[in-house]
């Protein structure tokens, strides 16, 4: 056992109790894990503030003069510890409401004070509360003990057990001088040469106690650069055993199935992104190691045409392909498209979904295992025991980021040699977040449009003028034009938000009268065959108005649909609200995406809107998304437990995750087994990292 692993119950002075308490609230378990615990902020003790520069929103303060005029007010409860804090600019009143006798019997009056606390006012007067006090003495220009003082993080119930900031700052310091000597490098001497970086052990040291501000920034830029070097070391090792180890099938055919649909059915021309993303792919596939690409594109930029294109591939080279997506509604949807793109060829595709009929099921099973199956799409019903491939060789899976990785891994598992693996998601990502998440795949872009895609006119309106938006919808039903109206649903068991849904669907029938109006209804508590017959009839034209929730977000395409109404636009995230106005601009006609919200909006919700009505590219709205919810709420990207970093922050620290990203490329380029000396504390990380959870092949 190493000095760092050791359990922190061995710190002096912390005890059984204490300890127990710090694994429990903070998982702290051993030396190395208290080291690691920085602190939130320092109180910078040589920075004076004068009583006549404070205001009621200053933040922390540090003062420096002399307190007098002590004097106790209320009785029992109620009593408070009033006294005049003075310096050479004014006076100020601190007060105290516990510990009063020991404060009132500590306090001199003789001599100065450093005064720390937060200003507040009351009864017009600024005052701070239970300020933290330090005694100075009568020396003219005399400092504090420490210049900076570490604040940490705790909680109630530690500070109830007497491990509060202070104590945990006592901890660590004893921790530190414990230490000298006993920590290890763990960056690769080139590394820290390249970079001017501190070694570990001094980073750690003025990372808690800096004898500087600016030896504080650098232990603070030393240690995020560690942190997103060892999560892109973990992504890039990973990568190369992987393609050391998982031979992958070499598909050197481009046959009949791609030529003919390439020929004679394609859409439309493919953008140069389009064409450039299936030479990426396609270099993959005849590389002989298992392919692991991300494939991401703005909405409407014609992924799915390029992971046909790449699954005909296989089909030539006599294997099978799967799509698997993780709704009902989206798979139904690549299934229709599929299907149609593929009629006249000699290609068979099927659907398997939870609510494919039982006889149906046994069939799709059937024609799957004796390869009569060229291309099947489903949802997560495709990693059933039940359902095996007769030789499957591609893999599509849409929205990954919605499947864990176990189910992944059934689907990986049902052939003897890997199948290639193509990752799509609608949501495009921006740099930073794509090398952080996805750094164990390789990434390919679709960053143009199809050509004859009008651009679709964002508007922001609020509910005053809902007459005026009415009387714009009335004229595109009149043109021949069908429109969705969505409702926020943030969970489906919400009454609040159903009857919302429930209110607004009752006024839209109000305002688009049957016979003349139709209107169809979708939420996600309505039943699979209920969903269908809804989308169905607004599909085929029979209804003009789509009332729903955000099921519509991905999958639905409907060419003839040209306006998107969102209701309370301002409680959707700025990535969602992208996607849903996907759901037109589809066909050849103008379209529109009006944002409906209330007169009154937060500066972050203003902003949103402001970037959704100035802009239609989905990457910079992604990078604004980002920077509006921070790296903290990465919904429906973040993989269970992938992103917990202590200090690097992957909006503002772009340029780090770059140089730690580039420096584990470089090194494993030239020693990709870590089998130089100077690479030996990267294998010791690594060694202990596959100890601790083993390696796996899943993306």
């Amino acid at each position: 056992m190493t000095f760092l692993e050791t359990p922190i119950e061995n710190l002096s002075g912390l005890g059984r109790a204490r300890a127990s308490l710090l694994q429990n609230e903070l998982e702290i378990y051993t030396y190395e894990d208290l080291l690691l615990h920085f602190p939130i902020r320092h109180v910078d003790r040589t920075q004076i503030t004068s009583v006549s520069a404070l205001h009621a929103s200053s933040p922390f303060v540090v003062l420096r003069g002399r307190i007098s005029n002590l004097n106790v007010s209320g009785m029992g409860r109620s009593a408070r510890l009033n006294a005049l804090f003075s310096d050479a600019t004014g006076s100020i009143i601190l007060t105290w409401f516990h510990g009063i006798k020991w404060i009132q019997k500590s306090i001199r009056s003789d001599v100065n004070y450093l005064v720390m606390g937060k200003p507040a006012t009351f009864n017009g007067h600024i005052n701070i509360v239970h300020p933290e006090l330090e005694l100075l003495g009568n020396v003219a220009g005399q400092q504090p003990a420490h210049g900076f003082e570490p604040v940490y993080s705790t909680t109630e119930r530690m500070k109830e057990r007497g491990l509060g900031t202070k104590m945990i700052a006592k901890l660590m310091s004893q921790l530190l001088y414990l230490s000298q000597g006993q920590i290890p490098e763990n960056l690769p001497l080139p590394l820290l040469q390249k970079f001017r970086i501190p070694p570990r052990a001094v980073a750690l040291h003025q990372i808690h106690f800096p004898d500087s501000s600016n030896d504080m920034v650098r232990a603070i830029q030393r240690m995020k650069f560690e942190e997103l070097f060892f999560l892109q070391l973990d992504y890039q090792y990973a990568k190369v055993e992987r393609q050391h180890k998982s031979t992958g099938r070499i598909f050197s055919v481009i046959g009949d199935s791609f030529n003919r649909f390439y020929s004679e059915k394609l859409p439309f021309k493919l953008t140069g992104a389009q064409k450039r993303v299936v030479r990426e792919i396609r270099a993959d596939m005849r590389s002989g190691h298992q392919m692991n690409r991300l494939l991401q594109g703005d909405v409407g930029s014609g992924k799915t045409l390029v992971a046909l294109l790449c699954m005909l591939i296989a089909v030539d080279n006599n294997c099978q392909a799967c799509l698997m997506a993780p709704t009902e509604i989206l798979a139904q949807q690549h299934f229709a498209t599929l299907s149609k793109m593929l009629a006249g060829l000699d290609l068979h595709v099927d659907l398997l979904t939870g609510s494919t009929k039982t006889a149906e099921k046994r069939k799709v099973r059937e024609r799957l295992l004796n390869g009569t199956t060229h291309i099947l799409v489903g949802t997560h019903a495709l990693i059933e025991d039940s359902v095996q491939f007769h030789d499957l060789g591609f893999v599509v899976i849409d929205e990954q980021h919605r499947f864990g990785v176990k189910q992944r891994s059934k689907l990986w598992s049902k052939s003897q040699v890997p199948p290639h693996i193509l990752v799509m998601t609608a949501t495009p990502i921006p740099r930073t977040l794509a090398m952080t998440i996805y750094g164990d795949l390789d990434c390919s872009v679709i960053d143009e449009l199809p050509p004859g895609r009008m651009p679709i006119k964002t508007i922001h309106c609020s509910e005053r003028e809902r007459l005026k938006v009415f009387s714009f919808l009335h004229r595109e039903i009149e043109r021949g034009r069908q429109i969705y109206v969505v409702y926020p649903l943030i969970e489906e068991s919400e009454k609040a938000d159903l009857a919302n849904l429930m209110d607004g669907y009752e006024s839209i029938v109000r305002e688009f009268p049957l016979p003349q109006f139709q209107t169809s209804i979708l939420h996600g508590r309505m039943t699979p065959d209920a969903k269908d017959y809804e989308m169905t009839r607004f599909k085929n034209g029979t209804t003009n108005i789509m009332v729903s929730t955000t099921v519509i977000e991905v999958g639905v395409d409907v060419p003839n649909a040209t306006v998107m109404v969102i209701e309370n636009a301002d409680r959707f995230g700025l990535s969602q609200l992208h996607q849903l106005r996907g759901r037109v601009g589809r066909g050849g006609e103008q379209s529109y995406c009006i944002l409906m919200t209330s007169d009154h909006l937060s500066a972050t919700a203003k902003e949103r809107l402001e970037t959704m009505v100035s802009s239609s590219d989905g990457f910079r709205i992604a990078e604004v998304d980002l920077k509006l919810r921070g790296p903290g709420d990465l919904q429906g990207l973040q993989q269970s437990g992938l992103l917990k970093l202590r200090l690097a922050d992957i909006v503002n620290d772009e340029n780090i995750v770059s140089a730690a990203r580039e420096s584990v490329m470089q090194i494993l380029q030239l020693d990709p087994r870590l089998e130089r000396p100077e690479h030996a504390c990267l294998q010791l990380y690594i060694n202990k990292k596959q100890q601790e959870i083993g390696w796996s092949k899943i993306s």
